[in-house]
């Protein structure tokens, strides 16, 4: 999944959780401007989203936030946001995961926090701690130790840096690097040629003196 596509879903979200609502008169005291008082909190929040009539999207969060008042104004996922794309037969195609998660609207960041985990539609999985998404720049990031996984490779190191569809990446201070099938090959199928040929003459043994029985 796009990461990107995460402001177009929650904010669709946001739209359709409003129109659900009940137009009411509320009457309550004035705010002061310079309270921190978000404009929306939704709880339990578990919509799907479609699109041209077909279900492709789910939102899950147990709190969600919208507050303008705080410096830089942010959208809060204080206790943790889900979300999945779905194909035609409602397979899970992509998800994003992580325990907390802030949008700082007027910044275009993204900011995910506590295991955070992604899986994109090309198989490739994504765990770390922390990732960053700024939409300027079309750049995801993340400065704490990321484990990454394809179908032919397995990367981990203290920094991650990828374009936004997460196709073009690299991992650095890198912790291990494998290519599939290195596992099955056995040390000498790894070596070259010379390291082969001395390993083979350390390993001969010394021929040992034979008596000519020819006489």
């Amino acid at each position: 999944m796009r990461v990107g596509l995460m402001v177009v879903i929650i904010a669709y979200a946001m739209l359709s959780l409003s129109a659900c609502e009940e137009e009411k008169e509320h009457i309550a005291p004035a705010v002061d401007p310079r309270d921190s008082v978000s404009m929306m909190v939704s709880y339990g929040v578990n919509t799907l989203i479609s699109d041209s009539g077909v279900i492709k999207y789910r939102i899950v969060s147990e709190q969600w936030e919208v507050n303008q008042a705080r410096q830089p104004s942010r959208w809060i996922f204080e206790k943790g946001l889900f979300l999945e794309q779905f194909d035609l037969a409602m397979h899970v195609q992509s998800y994003i995961q992580c325990d907390t998660a802030y949008y700082y609207d007027v910044k275009k960041l993204w900011e995910l926090r506590g295991r955070v985990s992604i899986l994109t539609k090309k198989g490739l999985r994504f765990n770390s701690e922390e990732l960053f998404w700024d939409e300027r720049t079309h750049e995801i990031y993340s400065n704490k130790f990321s484990h990454l996984i394809t179908a032919d490779k397995e990367l981990q190191g203290n920094r991650f840096r990828s374009d936004e569809r997460m196709t073009k990446y690299s991992v650095t201070t890198t912790k291990g690097h494998f290519e599939k099938g290195d596992i099955d090959k056995s040390p000498r199928d790894t070596m070259s040629k010379a390291q082969a040929d001395s390993a083979m003459k350390r390993g001969r043994q010394p021929a040992r003196p034979r008596r000519n029985t020819s006489r």
